[in-house]
């Protein structure tokens, strides 16, 4: 059952017009039973003084591309009805005539253009209409026998609209079937939704919820848990053995997918995706189509259904399936397209969207983690109109050329135009040891802000929490991701990295920057600490780059890591033997790596700075105190002292060396592996030779 959400007392403060309009269309959308992300649209009609200080007759309608859950005001076009509803009086009318016209109709050139289903609501004489997707809705309109399920639920009520694509047709024959049944109260869309209205706007949202609790009353009634989908055929792993075949398999998935752009994996284990892709009809009801149009872009007409038996078969065969099943499922995909496909067509990626694992759950692929789970949160209400669909009768879908049409549809299109341009990372995962310092952090806000998702790895948890929830504020949920590590620990490695897997599907850049110094001469340098700098800067180094490795070996899709080391790389610095002799072995290790991963695409080069005191850690210790006394100056002095003695003149901060480390992990450095650059102002005792 859906609440009746509605605050009279806050809406009673809102000011009357396109502000009461914003807060129904949140409410309705922030309940993806009711509207799909993305999905449905809202209308009110207003009296507006136009430019001349005269009254006009307006309608504010959702704009293309937004989201009814998070829109505000600026999300709505205002159209002038005077200019449409002459409309309703033509016999056709073609999308990119409707488009054009509606242009002309707008109050301000400014706003977003008007939604593809505008007409819809022009055509209604209501003041408040919404046009929703709602699970129990949809399952009745995608039941073979829904429109006598509906006479049951509704009698005379209702107004059954057969599937067609959204358009000046469709939006004439809503308005013909309600102007002829003067007991109407709800138009059911076949294959597609739910429209609704009001004379205000409490009355319109009201009138939306009543009807979805009627239908959803009747369908519980219809529900067997036992026999649904056709009953139990597999049985659910345990969570632990689940999170252990995700880690393994997802970077197997990651790859697969990303040979023509790159995806970014997200995976999904709820109560009922279990129930579905462990029941015994899922097989086949998954591949009988799309549960709505407004799916088709984000998941695909059919998901990819690994036909694996948890009970009996191991995680091998699964792995062997699932790269079969990918490139399966591509090639259908690409005959599909080409079956269907008009001349000025461009093919989506082929990959899936949407992948079901009996036993395991669903795994989701999208260019953003944040779209991986919009595809993964679309196949929920899939899930749930399958399950209310077969307790009435048997699911029913949009033919194959029905939804190529709207796959492919240049409105729907459209949409997709208004994202954001991809930047050099998008779909990029980076991996970032010491995340939470002063460089690792300025690293990750620098790839961050060019597009990729980053994992911030740190003994510092609570700073790389800190920084993860401030990139998230920043760029959006999911973008970076804090994991407590010690990089000296095999065990604590190997268990970031599956956790990378489950989190992102993979990785593609490694930035190993983990550190620590200390400063002692040599006759003085004690074991301990000897051990603790190769432990740190050496096996460190190494126990990352090695789990990289084989993430990206098992990716096939390439790879980056980038050392940060340091001018004693180069530089046999006073007192300094344990640091400077781990700080050289980091840059060889480099080059052995780089060497080992040409085949495979995995290019790794080192960044070599020097006295990045800003936010650093290190500093931020007795080390600061040792180098300033092996130069017999004073600690607040380091800083000067640092840039006197560079050709340049310049103090070296954490953003200089964040910008070298994304040059070497972005495209400009493609063909560069083995390298190392130093970000020192110029030390001439460093130049590399």
């Amino acid at each position: 059952m859906v609440k009746n959400l509605w605050n009279h007392e806050y809406s009673s403060k809102l000011l009357q017009g396109v502000e009461e309009l914003v807060y129904r269309s949140n409410l309705l959308g922030s309940d993806r039973s009711i509207c799909n992300w993305g999905g449905g649209n809202t209308s009110m009609k207003t009296v507006e003084i136009d430019f001349r200080g005269r009254e006009i007759e307006v309608m504010w309608v959702k704009g293309s591309g937004s989201d009814l859950a998070t829109m505000k005001a600026k999300n709505f076009t205002g159209l002038k009805m005077e200019d449409i509803r002459p409309l309703i009086e033509r016999e056709e009318m073609s999308d990119e005539e409707m488009v054009a016209y509606l242009t002309h109709c707008m109050i301000d050139s400014k706003h977003p253009r008007a939604s593809i289903e505008t007409l819809l609501h022009a055509f209604l004489p209501f003041n408040h209409v919404d046009h929703t997707h709602p699970d129990a809705i949809i399952s009745i309109c995608c039941a073979d026998n829904g429109k006598e399920i509906a006479k049951e639920i509704f009698g005379d009520r209702f107004v059954w609209v057969p599937y067609i694509r959204p358009g000046f047709t469709l939006s004439k024959m809503i308005a013909e079937g309600v102007k002829n049944n003067p007991n109407a109260e709800l138009v059911l869309m076949e294959k597609h939704g739910l429209v609704t209205w009001g004379e205000t706007s409490q009355e319109s949202y009201a009138k939306t919820i009543s009807m979805i609790n009627e239908a959803e009353n009747y369908i519980q009634r219809m529900i067997n848990e036992q026999t649904i989908f056709g009953g139990q055929q597999y049985i659910t792993l345990p969570e632990n053995d689940r999170l252990q075949i995700l880690s393994n398999v997802m970077p197997i998935i990651r790859g697969a997918v990303s040979t023509e752009k790159k995806m970014i994996l997200s995976h999904d284990d709820a109560d009922d995706v279990l129930q579905f892709v462990n029941s015994r009809n899922a097989k086949e009801l998954s591949q009988v189509g799309a549960a709505c149009p407004d799916h088709l872009v984000h998941t695909k007409r059919t998901p990819l259904y690994i036909d694996w038996n948890p009970q009996v078969e191991n995680v091998e065969t699964l792995k062997t399936r699932i790269i079969e099943g990918i490139t399966q499922f591509k090639r259908e995909y690409s005959e599909y397209f080409k079956r269907n496909k008009n001349d000025s067509d461009q093919l989506f990626e082929a990959a899936p969207r949407v992948i079901l694992i009996p036993g395991v759950g669903m795994i989701n692929t999208g260019k953003t983690f944040a779209m991986s789970k919009v595809s993964g949160a679309l196949y929920h209400r899939a899930i749930a109109v399958m399950k209310g669909a077969t307790a009435l009768g048997n699911f029913v879908s949009l033919s194959e050329n029905e939804s190529y049409n709207v796959e492919y549809w240049p409105l729907e299109l459209y949409k997709l135009t208004l994202a954001p341009p991809e930047l050099e990372f998008s779909r990029k995962v980076a991996f970032i040891t010491g995340g939470a310092g002063g460089i690792g952090s300025a690293t990750a806000r620098c790839l961050v802000s060019e597009g990729a998702h980053v994992i911030i790895a740190d003994l510092n948890v609570e700073g790389a929490q800190k920084l993860a929830s401030e990139i998230n504020e920043e760029y959006g949920e999911g973008r970076a991701h804090a994991i407590k590590m010690d990089v000296t620990s095999e065990t604590l490695v190997k268990t970031a990295f599956e956790s990378t897997a489950l989190t992102y599907g993979g990785v593609d850049i490694i930035v190993n920057n983990a550190g620590l110094a200390t400063s002692s001469p040599f006759d003085e340098t004690s074991l301990n600490e000897w051990n603790l700098n190769i432990n740190v800067l050496g096996t460190g180094y190494f126990l990352v780059a090695r789990e990289a490795f084989k993430q990206m070996k098992k990716q096939g899709i390439g790879g980056n890591m980038v050392f940060v080391g340091s001018k004693n790389s180069l530089y046999a610095g006073k007192n300094v033997t344990a640091y400077s002799s781990a700080k050289a072995l980091e840059t060889h290790l480099a080059r052995c790596i780089a060497v080992e991963g040409g085949e495979y695409g995995i290019r790794v080069n080192s960044v070599l700075p020097d006295a990045v005191l800003q936010g650093s850690a290190i500093w931020d210790s007795s080390w600061r105190e040792e180098r300033a006394a092996s130069y017999g100056i004073h600690p607040d002095e380091l800083e000067e002292h640092y840039r006197k003695r560079t050709t340049l003149q310049v103090n070296i901060f954490p953003e200089d060396i964040a910008e070298s480390i994304a040059f070497f992990a972005s495209s400009k450095a493609e063909k560069t592996t083995g390298c190392m650059i130093t970000v020192d102002g110029g030390v001439p005792a460093a130049f590399t030779r």
